[in-house]
């Protein structure tokens, strides 16, 4: 009697955690990527979180040169890239070592066992082999030697050489992570095959390496099974992976198309805020000008100059850049020119952690420039809002004729998310103060009754020919003035142009509780950590718990006060030592605000905040 063997079915979940780990020349980058990308096409709800080395050429082996990708995907809604992981893919002894802890006890680990030789051992600090010395038994390891498979798979390929050969491992452990989750390896074949277009051998060698871990996954008798993750229920549209950056990008593209202007970009390149030139320089047939600048000044004096001759003026940056740009954002100010600032924030002071995530300059955002110098703040919360609120950044510069600082951060700018493709007959309209024709007894200083916006008159207009620039100027006229009632009615006014913003704002509002014993507070990247924690509490029977997230940070919602007063305790959760608790203490000096602070370069864990929450109720 022949017995047939049966292949088992898929095994479902609802959703999974993996990590890609190894050193920055490993394509962990791009094997997170690819994993990602090819889930998205099957439906799934997907956060990613990439982390990788400030150093540009770590020393291969070492600690601080581990680059990681992780990927959290779902059938059910994903708000974060998850805490622990479910399956830990580790290239060399370095990425075991450094990333372990996240691995749940009982879960999978892959390992490259070539990579775990003496040497590397040595500079990961290991003083026994892991694989050899039982550290691992609480984890369900899978051994393979995946430089001597790919040797093996690659050996009739012409044209390759050594290096380019032991590179193209990371396609066989995302081959066997595709067998593993029941994932096609259609959508990465054709990536290779546009990639490597000009370049055949590079095609043929990725594609026989990712089908080798594929197949060899599904002959490993340490594998019994696979796994599937359904599409995720989500509301009907098209939608793509989209990263924060990218997001902020085409937010700005948008809002220029809506107003009816050119969009201007002038930055200096900085991590992580890069990506948004790239992307807005690939676009000039939009209208797109995009000037990168010698320094972060340059930058932003010629978005200024854009803004003066009647252009939707950007400049983009990070924490150490808006340092140096303060002066020019007073000088906009002064000047009253829509002008948007990015900050994509990173952690540290100086240089710092160039690659890491915090909420460490919303007080820089806020205060950071000589005198009476009020701007709009606001913040994205994910990576897909990045759209939504660099469009609002760009609507309320041109509606209310003053700069607008939008925050972003490392984990919202790098990471990805699924986004519903928007047209822009979608978008609200967005109106500016631009003026063409001559009016009788015209002013530079002009202004809308309701917003006390000036007027925006365009360079070389006739009859609305003016000079505004960096020293006190009359109130009506523009002329320069020396006056003390004049600079304290100017200071007075532009204070108060940005506090009307909050009638041209949506109200705060609460998720999971109106009212009840705590009530959550979190700003910009925070969101899905929060979200995520407060849900868990809530469906733990926790009901009292309410979540209020703030993208408007100056001016506040206007009816921020009445949301505080409905909770019996308030905790405001930061990635920085309390900068916006700061804010709310000095602004609604009634109520007692607790904190909840991390400053690691990291974002919030579920576990952390879970464990704050129930200490509270």
């Amino acid at each position: 009697m022949i017995e047939t063997k049966i292949k088992p079915q898929p095994e479902k979940l609802e959703a999974v955690v993996i990590r890609f780990v190894g050193d920055s020349g490993d394509g962990m980058q791009l094997t997170g990527t690819q994993f990602t990308d090819t889930s998205a096409m099957f439906g799934n709800d997907i956060a990613t979180f990439p982390n990788y080395p400030s150093e540009i050429r770590a020393p291969q082996g070492s600690l601080y040169g581990v680059s990681g990708f992780q990927v959290h995907i779902g059938s059910v809604e994903v708000s974060t890239p998850g805490d622990s992981v479910d399956l830990l893919v580790a290239m060399n002894p370095a990425a075991l070592k450094t990333n372990l802890y996240a691995l749940k006890p009982g879960h999978t680990l892959i390992v490259d066992t070539e990579s775990f030789n003496k040497k590397n051992l040595e500079k990961a600090e290991y003083t026994t082999n892991p694989l050899e010395d039982g550290s691992l038994e609480n984890y369900k390891v899978i051994e393979v030697d995946m430089t001597s498979l790919t040797k093996t798979a690659l050996k009739d390929v012409a044209g390759l050489d050594t290096k380019t050969i032991s590179r193209s491992k990371n396609m066989f452990s995302l081959g066997m992570i595709y067998w593993m989750y029941n994932r096609s390896t259609d959508y990465t074949i054709d990536f290779f095959n546009k990639k490597f277009k000009a370049k055949p051998s590079l095609i043929e060698a990725n594609t026989k390496v990712l089908m080798a871990g594929y197949y060899f996954a599904e002959t490993l008798e340490l594998i019994p099974n696979s796994y599937t993750i359904s599409p995720a229920k989500m509301p009907a549209g098209t939608y793509r992976i989209i990263m924060g950056n990218t997001a902020t990008a085409w937010g700005f593209l948008a809002a220029a198309e809506k107003s009816g202007l050119e969009l201007f970009l002038g930055s200096y390149p900085i991590t992580p805020a890069t990506d948004i030139l790239h992307e807005l320089a690939k676009h000039k047939h939009f209208g797109v000008k995009a000037f990168q600048a010698e320094d972060e000044i340059a930058g932003v004096t010629s978005a200024i100059g854009a803004a003066f001759a009647g252009d939707l003026a950007i400049t983009t940056t990070s924490g150490p850049g808006l340092a140096l740009k303060g002066e020019a954002i007073g000088l906009a100010i002064m000047t009253e020119l829509p002008l948007v600032v990015v900050d994509v924030q990173r952690g540290g002071p100086s240089t710092g952690l160039p690659t890491k995530t915090e909420q460490s300059d919303l007080l820089q955002a806020m205060y950071g420039r000589n005198g009476e110098s009020p701007v709009i703040v606001i913040a994205a919360s994910t990576p897909a809002n990045c759209f939504n609120f660099a469009y609002e950044a760009a609507r309320i510069a041109l509606e209310h004729m003053t700069p607008v600082i939008l925050l972003t951060d490392g984990y919202i700018a790098n990471g990805s998310a699924p986004w519903k493709i928007k047209t822009v007959a979608e978008m609200p309209p967005i109106k500016n103060n631009k003026i063409t024709e001559v009016k009788e007894n015209w002013h530079p200083y002009d202004r809308d009754e309701n917003t006390l916006a000036r007027n925006w008159a365009i360079p070389g207009t006739p009859g609305l020919e003016h000079r505004i620039g960096g020293l006190e100027k009359d109130a009506v006229t523009g002329n320069i003035s020396y006056e003390p009632m004049n600079h304290e009615k100017m200071t007075a006014i532009r204070a108060e142009k940005i506090e009307r913003v909050k009638f041209n704002i949506p109200d705060l509002e609460t998720e999971f509780a109106q009212e009840g014993d705590l009530l959550i507070i979190g700003w910009g990247g925070t969101y899905g950590s929060l979200h995520s924690a407060v849900k868990q509490m809530n469906e733990q029977g926790h009901k009292n718990i309410g979540y209020a997230h703030f993208n408007y940070i100056n001016p506040m919602p206007k009816n921020t006060e009445e949301v505080l007063s409905r909770f019996k305790k308030i905790l405001v959760c930061e990635l920085n030592s309390g900068q916006f608790a700061s804010l709310l203490k000095i602004k609604f000096s009634q109520f007692e605000f607790l904190q909840f602070n991390k400053v690691q370069g990291l974002p919030f864990a579920n576990e952390d905040l879970i464990q704050q929450f129930k200490s509270l109720v």
